[in-house]
């Protein structure tokens, strides 16, 4: 008998190491990653470089307290500040937790303009954590399923429907609208082009803050840097986690502008946010990207797999959808995929099904041989399901 809390529902099979894209589990097989711990291990499982910085972090100085300045910290700090063209970060440990900062800056800002209960503008289907305010951001219900009362103030509208976001115009209560640039949990969801640059204005007018949730899309995930990059706007608020640490816990809530301004001493902090080892690997991922070409092999290896899948797929049965952006892929269905986990467990492949939808993240160092490996089991996988 497990004395593992039930809330999860493991796959039958135990993992003893990885390298690169290949996982190795307890009894000597090996399994292509195509999920990359959901969107974390974006460099791959014991990338070398890495691997040194923590062993040799890790030989140094773990942990102090936000107490004392961390040096690593201030500059991991000015390098995403520089990347992402922002002012300030907050660092925390997780996506929930840099999204839980960025709800308090949202309520400090309506806060600030006399607002008693500031509203905060987030998407259905989205997903923006489990803590309890981040439950209550994410429009899914069936993840908010027996936590109620949930959280206030947060009203969900149809994401990429700017008539929805539009009809709070004259609406005096809200502070912000927090949304994904690719809605990832519910299916790599992605919006029109010109979507956020609109939100974007509408926020201006009625100063809005506009929160960008990268925790997914961040760090290369859909080859760019961050994915607001694509739009050419900056965001008041933007939250990263997942590939930042790239398996070690991080997360970031960067600000712009008045945002920066409202986190003052006494009103947030974390014990262990920004610790010296998790900053020290955020900036060895930084220095891999930069020194490695990461974002050209992401792009690459995206065109190459929307143009193979296209061919294949083609006029298939069972194939509704392909969506794809940089490394962020999603292929939804007609038909039901509720055994496709088991299945491509079987044929020795990590993915995601999010309902009718297969969902992959692959590692963004994913080589062409080991793409052309995901793709015949992919398209394997879905043959044998529209049968």
């Amino acid at each position: 008998m497990s004395h593992l809390m039930s809330n999860y529902l493991p796959l039958d099979v135990t993992f003893t190491s990885g390298k690169g894209c290949w996982l190795t589990d307890n009894k000597d097989q090996q399994y292509l990653d195509c999920l990359s711990g959901v969107g974390v291990v974006n460099l791959g499982h014991c990338h070398p470089t890495i691997t040194k910085a923590i062993a040799e972090q890790a030989s140094t100085l773990l942990h102090t307290s936000n107490w004392y300045h961390i040096e690593n910290q201030e500059i991991l700090a000015e390098r995403l500040c520089s990347a992402a063209n922002m002012d300030k970060v907050f660092f925390g440990n997780s996506g929930a937790e840099a999204n839980e900062a960025a709800i308090k800056i949202a309520r400090l800002h309506g806060k600030s303009k006399g607002i008693e209960n500031p509203i905060i503008l987030t998407a259905k289907q989205s997903f923006h954590g489990r803590t309890m305010a981040t439950l209550s951001a994410t429009g899914n219900s069936k993840v908010q399923a027996g936590f109620a009362p949930l959280v206030s103030e947060f009203i969900h509208v149809d994401f990429n429907d700017i008539d929805a976001i539009k009809a709070f115009d004259e609406n005096i209560n809200v502070a912000a609208v927090m949304l994904e640039p690719i809605q990832g949990e519910s299916g790599v969801i992605i919006p029109a082009d010109d979507y956020l640059n609109v939100v974007q204005s509408i926020c201006n007018n009625n100063d809005w803050l506009l929160i960008l949730d990268e925790v997914q899309t961040g760090i290369g995930r859909t080859g760019k840097l961050f994915a607001h990059q694509y739009n050419n706007i900056t965001p008041d608020v933007m939250t990263l986690a997942k590939g930042l640490g790239n398996g070690v816990p991080i997360g970031a809530c960067l600000t712009k502008g008045v945002a920066s301004e409202l986190l003052v001493p006494g009103t947030h902090g974390s014990t262990f946010g920004g610790n010296p080892l998790v900053t020290k690997v955020a900036l060895c991922i930084l220095d891999v990207f930069d020194n490695d070409n990461i974002l050209e092999n992401v792009n690459s290896q995206s065109t190459y797999i929307h143009s193979q899948l296209s061919v294949a797929l083609k006029d298939h049965s069972a194939v509704k959808e392909i969506r794809i952006k940089g490394l962020m892929i999603a292929i939804e269905l007609n038909v039901d995929c509720s055994t496709l986990l088991q299945k491509a467990l079987d044929d020795q492949i990590l993915i995601n099904i999010i309902g009718n939808t297969i969902r992959m993240l692959p590692p963004l160092i994913i080589n062409k041989e080991e793409v052309d490996i995901m793709l015949e089991k992919i398209i394997k996988l879905i043959n044998n399901a529209s049968t």
